[in-house]
Protein backbone atom coordinates (compact mmCIF):
# COMPACT_ATOMS: atom_id res chain seq x y z
CA UNK A 1 0.00 0.00 0.00
CA UNK A 2 2.92 2.39 0.81
CA UNK A 3 4.84 1.82 -2.28
CA UNK A 4 1.43 1.87 -4.20
CA UNK A 5 0.94 5.76 -2.55
CA UNK A 6 4.29 6.81 -2.95
CA UNK A 7 4.82 5.17 -6.46
CA UNK A 8 1.75 7.81 -7.36
CA UNK A 9 2.84 10.82 -5.95
CA UNK A 10 6.65 10.10 -7.49
CA UNK A 11 4.95 9.71 -10.98
CA UNK A 12 2.18 12.67 -10.81
CA UNK A 13 5.24 14.61 -9.52
CA UNK A 14 7.84 13.76 -12.36
CA UNK A 15 5.15 14.36 -14.84
CA UNK A 16 4.19 17.95 -13.14
CA UNK A 17 8.35 19.50 -13.34
CA UNK A 18 8.60 17.49 -17.14
CA UNK A 19 5.33 20.03 -18.14
CA UNK A 20 7.34 22.80 -16.45
CA UNK A 21 10.24 22.39 -17.95
CA UNK A 22 9.17 22.26 -21.92
CA UNK A 23 6.83 24.31 -23.98
CA UNK A 24 3.70 23.48 -25.48
CA UNK A 25 5.17 24.01 -29.22
CA UNK A 26 8.73 22.44 -28.54
CA UNK A 27 6.54 18.83 -27.80
CA UNK A 28 4.83 19.70 -30.56
CA UNK A 29 7.97 20.45 -33.15
CA UNK A 30 9.19 17.34 -31.44
CA UNK A 31 6.65 14.91 -33.33
CA UNK A 32 6.87 16.54 -36.62
CA UNK A 33 9.61 14.20 -38.21
CA UNK A 34 7.16 11.20 -38.75
CA UNK A 35 9.65 8.81 -39.97
CA UNK A 36 11.19 8.92 -35.94
CA UNK A 37 7.81 8.76 -34.78
CA UNK A 38 6.96 5.24 -36.67
CA UNK A 39 10.00 4.30 -35.46
CA UNK A 40 9.58 4.59 -32.02
CA UNK A 41 6.47 3.21 -32.22
CA UNK A 42 8.08 0.18 -34.02
CA UNK A 43 11.37 -0.34 -31.81
CA UNK A 44 9.32 0.04 -28.51
CA UNK A 45 5.61 -1.98 -29.59
CA UNK A 46 7.32 -4.68 -31.82
CA UNK A 47 11.43 -4.57 -31.75
CA UNK A 48 11.85 -5.28 -27.41
CA UNK A 49 9.22 -7.07 -26.80
CA UNK A 50 10.15 -9.42 -30.06
CA UNK A 51 14.06 -9.65 -28.04
CA UNK A 52 12.37 -9.82 -24.68
CA UNK A 53 10.30 -13.03 -25.94
CA UNK A 54 14.13 -14.00 -27.40
CA UNK A 55 15.51 -13.68 -24.44
CA UNK A 56 13.30 -15.69 -22.35
CA UNK A 57 13.60 -18.47 -24.64
CA UNK A 58 17.04 -18.53 -23.90
CA UNK A 59 17.11 -18.77 -20.57
CA UNK A 60 13.64 -20.99 -20.11
CA UNK A 61 12.26 -19.00 -17.67
CA UNK A 62 10.07 -19.89 -15.39
CA UNK A 63 6.45 -19.24 -17.09
CA UNK A 64 5.33 -16.75 -14.62
CA UNK A 65 8.35 -14.86 -14.55
CA UNK A 66 8.18 -14.50 -18.24
CA UNK A 67 4.51 -12.89 -17.70
CA UNK A 68 6.40 -10.79 -15.72
CA UNK A 69 8.91 -9.63 -18.33
CA UNK A 70 6.64 -9.67 -20.96
CA UNK A 71 3.88 -7.82 -19.54
CA UNK A 72 6.87 -4.73 -19.17
CA UNK A 73 8.32 -5.61 -22.47
CA UNK A 74 5.16 -4.07 -24.09
CA UNK A 75 4.22 -1.82 -21.71
CA UNK A 76 6.48 1.22 -22.73
CA UNK A 77 6.05 5.13 -22.39
CA UNK A 78 7.61 5.26 -18.75
CA UNK A 79 7.02 8.75 -17.12
CA UNK A 80 10.61 8.60 -15.70
CA UNK A 81 12.57 8.86 -19.41
CA UNK A 82 12.42 12.50 -19.93
CA UNK A 83 13.65 13.57 -16.73
CA UNK A 84 16.00 10.65 -16.98
CA UNK A 85 17.04 12.21 -20.75
CA UNK A 86 17.45 15.42 -19.05
CA UNK A 87 20.42 14.14 -17.03
CA UNK A 88 21.94 12.89 -19.49
CA UNK A 89 21.26 16.58 -21.53
CA UNK A 90 18.59 14.73 -24.25
CA UNK A 91 16.37 16.30 -26.23
CA UNK A 92 13.37 16.56 -23.23
CA UNK A 93 11.03 17.59 -25.58
CA UNK A 94 11.40 14.72 -27.86
CA UNK A 95 11.27 12.47 -25.04
CA UNK A 96 8.50 14.14 -23.39
CA UNK A 97 6.70 13.68 -27.04
CA UNK A 98 7.22 10.16 -27.29
CA UNK A 99 6.46 9.10 -23.90
CA UNK A 100 3.01 10.89 -24.42
CA UNK A 101 2.74 8.77 -27.66
CA UNK A 102 3.79 5.64 -26.36
CA UNK A 103 1.47 5.59 -23.13
CA UNK A 104 -1.59 6.93 -25.03
CA UNK A 105 -0.99 3.98 -27.36
CA UNK A 106 -0.37 1.67 -24.37
CA UNK A 107 -4.13 2.01 -23.70
CA UNK A 108 -4.78 -0.35 -26.62
CA UNK A 109 -1.78 -1.72 -27.94
CA UNK A 110 -0.58 -3.36 -25.07
CA UNK A 111 -3.46 -5.52 -23.84
CA UNK A 112 -4.09 -6.20 -27.67
CA UNK A 113 -0.13 -7.60 -27.84
CA UNK A 114 -0.64 -9.32 -24.46
CA UNK A 115 -3.66 -11.34 -26.48
CA UNK A 116 -1.72 -12.27 -28.92
CA UNK A 117 1.46 -13.39 -27.24
CA UNK A 118 0.82 -14.07 -23.73
CA UNK A 119 -1.14 -17.67 -24.12
CA UNK A 120 2.44 -18.99 -25.85
CA UNK A 121 4.36 -17.22 -23.26
CA UNK A 122 1.82 -19.04 -20.21
CA UNK A 123 -0.69 -21.27 -22.19
CA UNK A 124 -2.04 -22.19 -18.63
CA UNK A 125 -3.29 -18.74 -17.48
CA UNK A 126 -6.26 -17.39 -16.94
CA UNK A 127 -5.91 -14.02 -17.44
CA UNK A 128 -7.97 -10.62 -18.34
CA UNK A 129 -7.04 -7.34 -19.01
CA UNK A 130 -8.42 -4.40 -16.64
CA UNK A 131 -8.46 -1.84 -19.93
CA UNK A 132 -9.95 1.31 -17.79
CA UNK A 133 -7.46 0.44 -14.43
CA UNK A 134 -4.81 1.07 -17.28
CA UNK A 135 -6.10 3.99 -18.69
CA UNK A 136 -6.95 5.60 -15.45
CA UNK A 137 -3.59 4.84 -14.21
CA UNK A 138 -2.15 6.69 -17.38
CA UNK A 139 -4.35 9.57 -16.96
CA UNK A 140 -3.98 10.05 -13.08
CA UNK A 141 -0.01 9.57 -12.92
CA UNK A 142 0.51 10.45 -16.33
CA UNK A 143 -1.22 12.77 -18.72
CA UNK A 144 -3.10 14.99 -16.71
CA UNK A 145 -0.51 15.91 -14.06
CA UNK A 146 1.73 16.62 -17.62
CA UNK A 147 -0.80 18.59 -19.32
CA UNK A 148 -0.87 20.32 -15.73
CA UNK A 149 2.84 21.23 -15.82
CA UNK A 150 2.55 22.50 -19.71
CA UNK A 151 -0.74 24.93 -19.14
CA UNK A 152 0.98 26.42 -16.26
CA UNK A 153 4.75 27.01 -18.08
CA UNK A 154 2.59 28.25 -20.66
CA UNK A 155 0.32 30.65 -19.97
CA UNK A 156 1.59 31.49 -15.82
CA UNK A 157 5.77 31.92 -16.57
CA UNK A 158 5.91 33.66 -13.14
CA UNK A 159 4.56 31.07 -11.20
CA UNK A 160 6.38 28.22 -13.31
CA UNK A 161 9.81 30.50 -12.55
CA UNK A 162 8.73 30.26 -8.94
CA UNK A 163 7.42 26.57 -8.77
CA UNK A 164 9.63 24.87 -11.26
CA UNK A 165 12.93 23.81 -9.67
CA UNK A 166 11.14 22.73 -6.42
CA UNK A 167 8.98 20.60 -8.08
CA UNK A 168 12.02 19.22 -9.70
CA UNK A 169 13.72 18.91 -6.42
CA UNK A 170 10.78 16.99 -4.97
CA UNK A 171 10.39 14.60 -8.01
CA UNK A 172 14.23 13.51 -7.83
CA UNK A 173 13.63 13.15 -3.61
CA UNK A 174 10.44 11.30 -4.40
CA UNK A 175 11.57 8.95 -6.86
CA UNK A 176 14.54 8.22 -4.54
CA UNK A 177 12.54 7.31 -1.64
CA UNK A 178 10.55 5.05 -4.14
CA UNK A 179 13.45 3.09 -5.17
CA UNK A 180 14.65 3.07 -1.28
CA UNK A 181 11.42 1.94 -0.26
CA UNK A 182 10.92 -0.76 -2.91
CA UNK A 183 14.77 -2.23 -2.23
CA UNK A 184 13.73 -2.29 1.69
CA UNK A 185 10.29 -4.07 1.24
CA UNK A 186 11.22 -6.32 -1.43
CA UNK A 187 14.81 -7.16 -0.44
CA UNK A 188 14.25 -10.82 0.10
CA UNK A 189 12.87 -11.36 -2.48
CA UNK A 190 14.97 -9.85 -4.99
CA UNK A 191 17.59 -11.26 -2.80
CA UNK A 192 16.09 -14.46 -4.00
CA UNK A 193 16.53 -14.11 -7.37
CA UNK A 194 19.60 -16.09 -9.20
CA UNK A 195 22.18 -15.08 -10.63
CA UNK A 196 21.10 -16.27 -13.95
CA UNK A 197 17.72 -13.73 -13.63
CA UNK A 198 20.04 -10.75 -12.71
CA UNK A 199 22.16 -11.37 -15.76
CA UNK A 200 18.85 -11.99 -18.26
CA UNK A 201 17.51 -8.63 -16.75
CA UNK A 202 21.22 -6.87 -17.94
CA UNK A 203 20.92 -8.55 -21.15
CA UNK A 204 17.43 -7.32 -21.95
CA UNK A 205 18.29 -3.61 -20.29
CA UNK A 206 21.76 -3.52 -22.52
CA UNK A 207 19.31 -5.31 -25.63
CA UNK A 208 17.07 -2.02 -25.16
CA UNK A 209 18.83 0.58 -24.60
CA UNK A 210 21.44 -0.34 -27.60
CA UNK A 211 17.98 -0.96 -29.91
CA UNK A 212 17.05 2.77 -29.00
CA UNK A 213 20.76 4.04 -29.35
CA UNK A 214 20.68 2.40 -32.89
CA UNK A 215 17.10 3.77 -34.10
CA UNK A 216 17.39 6.86 -32.80
CA UNK A 217 18.66 8.83 -35.66
CA UNK A 218 21.89 10.96 -36.23
CA UNK A 219 21.27 13.77 -33.54
CA UNK A 220 23.35 13.11 -30.50
CA UNK A 221 19.88 14.67 -28.13
CA UNK A 222 17.75 13.00 -29.79
CA UNK A 223 19.58 9.53 -29.33
CA UNK A 224 19.75 9.70 -26.00
CA UNK A 225 15.82 10.30 -25.44
CA UNK A 226 15.34 7.43 -28.08
CA UNK A 227 17.84 4.92 -25.99
CA UNK A 228 16.62 6.18 -22.42
CA UNK A 229 12.93 5.86 -23.13
CA UNK A 230 13.00 2.94 -24.76
CA UNK A 231 15.14 1.37 -21.39
CA UNK A 232 12.69 2.16 -19.44
CA UNK A 233 8.98 0.80 -19.62
CA UNK A 234 5.99 1.85 -17.65
CA UNK A 235 6.11 -0.26 -14.36
CA UNK A 236 2.66 1.58 -13.36
CA UNK A 237 1.09 -0.16 -15.95
CA UNK A 238 2.65 -3.12 -16.02
CA UNK A 239 1.80 -3.60 -12.39
CA UNK A 240 -1.72 -2.57 -13.01
CA UNK A 241 -1.38 -5.68 -15.27
CA UNK A 242 0.10 -8.38 -12.68
CA UNK A 243 -1.11 -7.52 -10.02
CA UNK A 244 -5.19 -7.54 -11.35
CA UNK A 245 -4.39 -10.96 -13.12
CA UNK A 246 -1.24 -12.56 -11.49
CA UNK A 247 -1.57 -11.13 -7.98
CA UNK A 248 1.25 -13.33 -5.34
CA UNK A 249 2.97 -14.91 -8.68
CA UNK A 250 6.68 -14.47 -9.51
CA UNK A 251 5.07 -11.99 -12.29
CA UNK A 252 4.98 -9.22 -10.13
CA UNK A 253 8.29 -10.03 -8.64
CA UNK A 254 9.65 -10.09 -12.03
CA UNK A 255 7.96 -6.69 -12.70
CA UNK A 256 9.42 -4.83 -9.55
CA UNK A 257 12.80 -6.06 -10.30
CA UNK A 258 13.49 -5.85 -13.76
CA UNK A 259 11.83 -2.00 -13.21
CA UNK A 260 14.12 -1.31 -10.69
CA UNK A 261 17.08 -2.58 -13.28
CA UNK A 262 16.00 -0.61 -16.11
CA UNK A 263 15.62 2.64 -13.71
CA UNK A 264 18.54 2.42 -12.07
CA UNK A 265 20.46 1.40 -14.96
CA UNK A 266 18.83 4.24 -17.47
CA UNK A 267 19.80 6.73 -14.59
CA UNK A 268 23.55 5.58 -14.38
CA UNK A 269 23.91 5.30 -17.76
CA UNK A 270 22.22 8.88 -18.22
CA UNK A 271 24.76 10.49 -15.35
CA UNK A 272 27.22 9.31 -17.92
CA UNK A 273 25.97 10.66 -20.68
CA UNK A 274 25.63 13.93 -18.92
CA UNK A 275 29.41 14.15 -17.35
CA UNK A 276 30.22 13.93 -20.90
CA UNK A 277 28.36 16.52 -22.29
CA UNK A 278 29.72 18.35 -19.71
CA UNK A 279 32.95 17.72 -20.59
CA UNK A 280 32.31 18.57 -24.12
CA UNK A 281 31.20 21.55 -23.64
CA UNK A 282 34.00 22.43 -21.06
CA UNK A 283 36.77 21.60 -23.82
CA UNK A 284 34.81 23.27 -26.51
CA UNK A 285 36.64 25.92 -28.11
CA UNK A 286 36.07 29.63 -27.06
CA UNK A 287 34.66 31.12 -30.53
Amino acid sequence: MLISLLNVLALVTIMLSMGLQVNIQAVLDSVRPARLVLVGMLVNYVVVPAVTLGLLYVFQADPMVSVGFFVLAVCPGAPVGPPITAIAKGNVPWAVALMVILAGLSAFLSPALLGVWLDRVAPDGDWHVDYRAIVRTLLITQMLPLTLGLGIRQWAPKLTEWIAKPVSRLANLLLLALVGLIVAIQHQTLAAIRLKGWAGMSLLFLASLGIGWLFGGRDLPTRKAMALTTTTRNAAVGLVIVTSNFADTPAVTAVVAYALVSTVGALGIALVFGKLAAIQLDNAPVR
